[in-house]
C-alpha cells in the first residue's frame, strides 16, 4: 500500500488504500467545518476517519507544527485508529495523529498540569486510581459519612441519597465550583465529603476515571493558558463512538474547544448506545449540534454485512429509531441457507454438541477460521464456557472465554495491552526465522518509545542494531517458551527492561499510577506460561497467547467495534436478559450491537432449561417481523 509523506494539493487527493469512499463519506473528508456523522453497522467509521486523518496531514489542511486529536470511548478504537492512520500515512505525518482514550486524555492532563489546580481540589502528585461500586458508595453513604450539619440538613436527606444516583448526579454530574458548593444541597455536600475524603485525608489521593475528567475540566476551565496551549496544539479533533460520551467528557471537550478554529469530526450511531449504565449521555449528537453549529451527515452503506442481514438489521433499527433509514449492502452473501436462524434445544448439553458441530462444518465448507466465528453471551460468560468448552474441544476446537480475568485483568483488555502487544511482537521477532513484519512492528514501537524521529536515520540504525542484536539474544537465552512461573517471569521482565519501563511509564501514563504496570506484567507472566504448556514449541505458543486458533466467548458489550463471519448468540431468554423490562431501549441496542457484528450469518440459540422468553418477547416479535422463525433442533 503506497502512502504519501509529500505535500498533495487538495484537489488532486484521492483515498488512501481504498477504492473509493461513498458521497457523504468523501464530503466529511474533505470538510472545513464541524461534523456530526452518524454511521450504521459496518458503515466505515474507523476508515472514514483514517482517511479524514490522511486528507488533513498530507494536504497540509492541518498546518504545521499543529496536531490532531482522536478520542475515543473504548481503548481498543483508540488504537484500532491509530494503526489504520499509520497505515493509510506516511510515518511523518503519522506522528502528528494523537488518538486516545477520554480517560487517558483526561489522565494525562491532571498528571501533568494537575498541581495548577486550587488547593480544595489538587490531587497528591502520585495518586491511585480507584474503580467504586454500589456497595462502595452505600458504605459511604450509610455508615462512614455521618449526618450534615443542621444548615444542609438531616440523617434522613442523606439516607434518601440513591447510591447510584451519587455518582452520576451529584459526585459528577456537574462541573467542579472552583471554590466549592455554596448553600450545598444534602446531596452535595456528601458529594464534597467524598471528593475531600479521597483527595486529602489518606496517604495518597485515591481518584475513579469520572472523577478525573471532572478534575481535568476544572483545571482548562481555572486555567485558561493551559486551556489555549491546547487550542493552539490541535487544529482538529476526532471523536470516535459518540454515541457513548459521558456528560463528563462532553463537558471537558466544551470547555477546551467551544468557540475555537479546531474543526470538530464526531462519529457514531444512535442504535449503537449500550453505554448508558456507564453514565453516557442520552442524546449526545443533539447537545453537539446545537452547541458547535454542527453539520449533520449520515452514511448510508454497510460494508460488513450481507444483503439478508442488512435487511433484518433494519427492522431492528426502526425499533430505535423510527427514522432510521435502510443501509445499502455492499458486500455479496456467500452462504448457503438461512442467514439468520433461531436454534430451540432442549438441554446445554446437546446446545454445545450442536454448535460445535455446525462450527466444525462450516469451516471445513467455507474455509474458516475458529476466530471467524464468535459465541455471545449477555453476561456470566464463565457459566457458558463450562458447558460449551468440553463439547467445542471435543471437535478439535478450543474455546476462549475472552471475559474470563488472568490475574487482575480481563483476558481480552490483556490482548489490548501495550506491555503484552509488544511482548508478543519481541518474541515473534526473536523466535521466527523470517520475521520482517515483527522486525517493523517492534522498529516502529520502540521508535515511538524512546523518541527517536523517523528521519534520523543515525537514531534508527542503532535503534536497529540493537533490537537484531536483543532478538538474537534472546533467541539463544531462551530456546524454549518457560515451564514454569520464575522463569516465565524471568523472562517477561528481560523484554520489559529492554523496552524501558520508565519510557512505557512517560508515553503510557496508566502504567505509572495505581499499580497498573504491575498487574498488566504480571497477567501476561501467568498467561504466557498457560499458553506454554504440554512442550509446545515458541510458535504455539504464542499463537496459543494470541488465542488465533480459538473460537472466542465475550460478552456483547465486548464485542462492539469487532466483526465476525458467523455470530452465535447462546441463551436468548429471560434469564440472561433479566433486566430488560428496567432499561428496554439501551437492550434492544445491545441486541442491535450483538446481530450487527456478523458478515454472513446469526443463529440465536434458546434453552427451556435456562428460562422462558416471555419478559424478551419484544425481541422475538422483532425477530418474526423479520420472517425469522423459531425451530426445533434437538
Amino acid at each position: 500500500m503506497a502512502v504519501l509523506s509529500r505535500r498533495v494539493r487538495r484537489d488532486d487527493w484521492k483515498p488512501v488504500g481504498v477504492d473509493a469512499l461513498e458521497a457523504n463519506a468523501l464530503k466529511v473528508v474533505r470538510s472545513a467545518d464541524n461534523r456530526s456523522v452518524i454511521a450504521g453497522p459496518g458503515a466505515g467509521k474507523t476508515e472514514l476517519l483514517a482517511q479524514r486523518a490522511a486528507y488533513l496531514l498530507q494536504t497540509g489542511t492541518a498546518p504545521l507544527p499543529r496536531r490532531i486529536l482522536a478520542i475515543s470511548f473504548k481503548r481498543d478504537a483508540a488504537t484500532n485508529l491509530a494503526v489504520r492512520v499509520r497505515q493509510r500515512c506516511h510515518r511523518n505525518h503519522a506522528g502528528r495523529f494523537d488518538s486516545m482514550t477520554f480517560d487517558a486524555f483526561a489522565k494525562g492532563l491532571i498528571d501533568r498540569l494537575g498541581q495548577a489546580l486550587p488547593d480544595r481540589w489538587r490531587p497528591k502528585p502520585d495518586y491511585e486510581i480507584m474503580f467504586p461500586n454500589d456497595r462502595d458508595y452505600r458504605d459511604f453513604l450509610h455508615l462512614r459519612l455521618g449526618a450534615p450539619p443542621k444548615t444542609v440538613g438531616n440523617h434522613a436527606d442523606i439516607q434518601a441519597i440513591g447510591v447510584k444516583a451519587f455518582e452520576r448526579t451529584h459526585l459528577v454530574g456537574s462541573r467542579l465550583p472552583p471554590d466549592g458548593w455554596a448553600n450545598p444541597t444534602p446531596g452535595q455536600w456528601a458529594a464534597d465529603r467524598y471528593w475531600q475524603t479521597s483527595l486529602h485525608e489518606g496517604k495518597k489521593s485515591v481518584l475513579s476515571f469520572p472523577m478525573i475528567g471532572r478534575l481535568a475540566e476544572l483545571l482548562l476551565r481555572v486555567n485558561p493558558m493551559a486551556r489555549d496551549a491546547l487550542r493552539l496544539t490541535y487544529s482538529h479533533l476526532f471523536m470516535d463512538e459518540f454515541q457513548d460520551t459521558t456528560q463528563i467528557q462532553y463537558d471537558l471537550v466544551h470547555t477546551i474547544f467551544l468557540g475555537t478554529d479546531t474543526v470538530i469530526t464526531a462519529v457514531g450511531d444512535n442504535k449503537q448506545q449500550i453505554m448508558r449504565w456507564a453514565m453516557a449521555m442520552d442524546d449526545p449528537f443533539a447537545a453537539f449540534d446545537a452547541a458547535f453549529g454542527v453539520n449533520r451527515t449520515p452514511l448510508y452503506n454497510n460494508y460488513r454485512s450481507s444483503p439478508e442481514l442488512v435487511r433484518i438489521q433494519h427492522v431492528l433499527a426502526q425499533a430505535l429509531d423510527a427514522r432510521a433509514v435502510e443501509p445499502v449492502s455492499k458486500t455479496m452473501g456467500t452462504i448457503a441457507g438461512e442467514s439468520c436462524a433461531i436454534w430451540d434445544f432442549s438441554t446445554p448439553e446437546i446446545e454445545a454438541q450442536r454448535l460445535a458441530a455446525f462450527v466444525d462444518a462450516q469451516m471445513k465448507t467455507h474455509k474458516l477460521r475458529p476466530r471467524d466465528f464468535v459465541l455471545l453471551v449477555r453476561q456470566k460468560a464463565a457459566d457458558y464456557a463450562a458447558v460449551l468448552a468440553p463439547a467445542f474441544a471435543a471437535s478439535g476446537i478450543p474455546l476462549r472465554n475472552e471475559a474470563r480475568t488472568v490475574g487482575a485483568v480481563m483476558l481480552q483488555e490483556l490482548q489490548a495491552e501495550e506491555v503484552s502487544e509488544l511482548l508478543v511482537s519481541v518474541l515473534r521477532l526473536a523466535m521466527t526465522k523470517r520475521a520482517g513484519r515483527f522486525w517493523t512492528d517492534c522498529q516502529e514501537a520502540l521508535a515511538a518509545l524512546r523518541g527517536v524521529a523517523s528521519d534520523d536515520e543515525v537514531a534508527q540504525g542503532k535503534l536497529a542494531s540493537e533490537l537484531d542484536a536483543y532478538a538474537v539474544k534472546l533467541n539463544i537465552d531462551r530456546p524454549a517458551p518457560p515451564k514454569s512461573k520464575v522463569e516465565s517471569r524471568s523472562l517477561v521482565d528481560n523484554i520489559i527492561d529492554f523496552i524501558g519501563r520508565d519510557r512505557l511509564i512517560a508515553v503510557h501514563p496508566a502504567y505509572g499510577q495505581g499499580g497498573w504496570l504491575e498487574k498488566v506484567i504480571d497477567a501476561a507472566t501467568i498467561h504466557l506460561l498457560a499458553s506454554s504448556a504440554d512442550d509446545v514449541d515458541w510458535r504455539s505458543a504464542l499463537d496459543a497467547y494470541e488465542g488465533i486458533h480459538a473460537i472466542p466467548l465475550m460478552t456483547i458489550h465486548k464485542s462492539k467495534g469487532l466483526e465476525y463471519h458467523s455470530v452465535i448468540f447462546v441463551g436468548l431468554d429471560d434469564g440472561a436478559w433479566w433486566s430488560f423490562s428496567d432499561d428496554q431501549i439501551e437492550a434492544t441496542a445491545g441486541f442491535f450491537v450483538a446481530f450487527t457484528r456478523a458478515k454472513q450469518r446469526v443463529i440465536f440459540t434458546y434453552c427451556k432449561s435456562r428460562g422462558e422468553r416471555t419478559k424478551i418477547a419484544t425481541l422475538y416479535s422483532l425477530l418474526n417481523k423479520a420472517g425469522i422463525q423459531s425451530m426445533q433442533v434437538a
